[in-house]
C-alpha cells in the first residue's frame, strides 16, 4: 500500500496536480482551485451528514481533535451563495482515508465524508477532526462545492503546520496571498466547548 501511495502522489506531482490561480476580485481572492484527489468516495456513504465524528453503531467519538469547519461561501463581490451543494472528505487520525484503496481507514468511529448545504447566508458547517498527515502530504481537508452555475475542488490546510512548506500540491499555488487564502488557523473560541477547535473557511467562487 505504501508502494502504491508513493506512485500515486510521483503521478501527482508529474502533472496532475497542477493548480489553478485566480486573481483578486473586487478585494476578494477567489479560492484556488485544487485536484480532486485519488481518494474521493467511489460511492456517496449512507451516513454523509455534516457531523464526521459519530457513526452509528460505534459507542464513541471520532479519535482525533473535535473541530468545527464553519464559514460562508461568497462570490467576488463578497455576496453569499445560498443552496450551494458542500462535501468534504478527510483522512483519519492514522492518516486513512475511508477508502478501499486506502484500507478503508483504521477508525471505525470516525465518517470520513460528509455533505451540507450552504443557507440563505451562504454559511455552512461541519463538525469533523483536526486533519492528519499521511505519507507525502501535509494535513489537508478537502472541499468540493457546486452551485448553480459554478463547481469549485478546493483543499483546507493548517495554519502553523510544519508539513505546509515541503508539500507540493499546496506550493504549486505560486502566489502567496491565493496560496494563504486556503491556510487558516484551527483554534478555541469561547462559544465553543474548550477542549474543541474551531477553524473558519469562506470560500470565493467565480459564478
Amino acid at each position: 500500500m505504501k508502494r502504491n501511495r508513493r506512485r500515486t502522489l510521483s503521478l501527482l506531482a508529474s502533472g496532475l496536480a497542477y493548480t489553478f490561480a485566480y486573481p483578486a476580485l473586487a478585494g476578494k481572492v477567489i479560492t484556488p482551485s485544487q485536484l480532486l484527489g485519488p481518494f474521493y468516495p467511489e460511492k456517496i456513504p449512507v451516513e454523509n451528514g455534516n457531523d464526521l465524528t459519530r457513526v452509528a453503531g460505534q459507542n464513541r467519538l471520532a479519535l482525533g481533535d473535535i473541530t468545527h469547519l464553519i464559514g460562508r461561501v461568497l462570490t467576488p463581490l463578497g455576496q453569499p451563495i445560498a443552496g450551494a451543494q458542500i462535501e468534504i472528505w478527510q483522512c483519519d487520525a492514522f492518516g486513512h482515508y475511508n477508502h478501499p484503496r486506502d484500507r478503508g481507514g483504521r477508525d471505525p468511529a470516525f465518517q470520513g465524508y460528509g455533505k451540507t448545504q450552504s443557507g440563505d447566508n451562504g454559511e455552512y458547517r461541519f463538525k469533523t477532526i483536526k486533519p492528519s498527515p499521511y505519507p507525502g502530504r501535509t494535513p489537508h481537508i478537502h472541499m468540493r462545492i457546486v452551485t448553480k452555475s459554478a463547481q469549485l475542488v478546493t483543499q483546507i490546510y493548517v495554519k502553523g503546520e510544519r508539513l505546509n512548506k515541503s508539500d507540493f500540491i499546496l506550493k504549486s499555488i505560486r502566489d502567496p496571498e491565493v496560496r494563504d487564502s486556503v491556510i487558516v488557523p484551527f483554534v478555541t473560541k469561547t462559544e465553543y466547548p474548550t477542549n474543541e477547535l474551531v477553524a473558519e473557511f469562506n470560500p470565493v467562487i467565480a459564478v
